[in-house]
């Protein structure tokens, strides 16, 4: 190879090698340059401090004491004023059925017919034991009458006399004892025909006609309830019965009886009978094996819209003085307790439990927890922090809302 052309590649050579290390020593820069970009926008924004959010506005209200009335409510069964089993009297053959399950029947209306012909023929046979005593009443005295005067005249011994007065005094027993035959025959008779005690409503018929029928069938011929009033039963517990006694003014039960307000029966579809009920009588003593005492309450029921064996609730208002009221919509429920959010001085909240004594209308009634001149955050509290600042929202119509019933 030629010299020159040796060298000239040489040259090449070393030119090439110039230009990556120039073009290497670029890239550094502009890569440093970046990084160093970077690394100055980042200080800037860490010396930027954000804003802070504005305090939510919420509305506060103070707590205020009111007199108010709490629903206590008791479970009740209801009965009819009078709730009869008809039963047979005398024992036969179910002739006739004069009335369909569940008609109303008036008092005297006659429900059922048994055969009379056995029990007819019974009185007809008394009546002629009747006729006999009489006949032989009748021959006694004809006797008596005979000897009287042969015994004044000595003709017969006073004896005999005294043996025909002893035979009419018999015959007289015997009249007395068929007449009680006759009568006794006459109450069977009558039983054949079974009637209504009381005006009400029927029961089931479990005895169809032809059925045969005794007095000593354990499953009555039907029921019958007169409901044009209504009994509901409920008991209160020691405690309740205690409160009871003290809430009303009275020395005596029947005192406190006559001073009790009405009384709501809520039916089971949970709405209220339309009528109010009066509280009339309390049971002479406590159940030993409930601890409970039982209290009627009576309710009218023209319209026969009640029936013996509705069940309910009674509805009993409690007052009371001075009562401590929240708003049910101003608390939130945790893990089985109650609470409020209450605003400091400086518009900080706190989360305070709460007792619950009762409910009135919309409102629960506080036992503990808070006092009266209180201030707590009415809603939006779902959201709230403990020690979270608020700005308080305050005017006439949102402080109205903790005095609604």
């Amino acid at each position: 190879m030629n010299p020159e052309n040796v060298r000239m590649q040489k040259i090449l050579k070393q030119m090439n090698v110039q230009q990556i290390k120039t073009n290497m020593k670029m890239k550094n820069v502009i890569i440093t340059s970046f990084i160093l970009a970077l690394v100055l926008s980042s200080c800037a924004d860490k010396n930027q401090t954000p804003a802070a959010p504005p305090p939510p506005v919420l509305p506060v209200a103070a707590i205020t004491s009111a007199n108010t009335t709490t629903d206590a409510e008791y479970p009740a069964s209801i009965q009819g004023t009078v709730d009869v089993e008809i039963r047979p009297q005398v024992s036969g053959n179910l002739e006739r059925v004069y009335v369909d399950e569940g008609a109303y029947v008036t008092k005297g209306q006659t429900l059922f017919k048994i055969n009379e012909r056995p029990f007819r023929e019974q009185l007809n046979n008394a009546l002629a034991n009747l006729h006999a005593a009489e006949a032989a009443l009748i021959n006694a005295n004809l006797e008596v009458d005979k000897l009287t005067p042969l015994v004044q005249n000595k003709v017969v011994s006073d004896y005999q006399l005294k043996t025909a007065k002893a035979s009419q005094k018999i015959a007289a027993a015997n009249i007395e004892q068929a007449k009680a035959m006759v009568g006794s025959a006459r109450i069977n008779l009558g039983y054949t025909t079974v009637t209504a005690p009381v005006s009400g409503y029927i029961g089931r018929l479990p005895k169809k006609q032809g059925s045969l029928v005794s007095a000593t069938d354990v499953e009555p011929l039907t029921n019958l309830s007169d409901v044009h009033e209504v009994f509901a039963y409920f008991s209160l517990g020691e405690t309740d019965f205690i409160n009871f006694k003290a809430q009303y003014a009275g020395n005596t039960i029947d005192d406190k009886i006559r001073k009790l307000p009405p009384v709501t029966l809520v039916l089971a579809d949970n709405n209220a009978y339309p009528q109010t009920g009066k509280i009339d009588m309390v049971d002479g003593q406590f159940d030993k094996t409930t601890g409970a005492i039982t209290v009627r309450a009576t309710f009218p029921n023209a319209n026969g819209i009640l029936r013996s064996g509705n069940t309910g609730r009674i509805r009993l208002g409690v007052q009371h003085d001075d009562a401590i009221l929240v708003p049910q919509s101003a608390t939130v429920e945790m893990q089985d307790k109650i609470f409020v959010f209450t605003v400091s001085k400086d518009n900080k909240v706190s989360k305070m439990p709460i007792t619950i004594a009762g409910k009135s209308g919309v409102n629960y009634l506080i036992k503990d927890g808070v006092k009266s001149g209180d201030q707590i955050v009415l809603s939006g509290i779902d959201k709230l922090q403990e020690g979270q600042v608020i700005q308080p929202e305050k005017s006439t119509k949102v402080a109205q809302v903790i005095n609604q019933k």
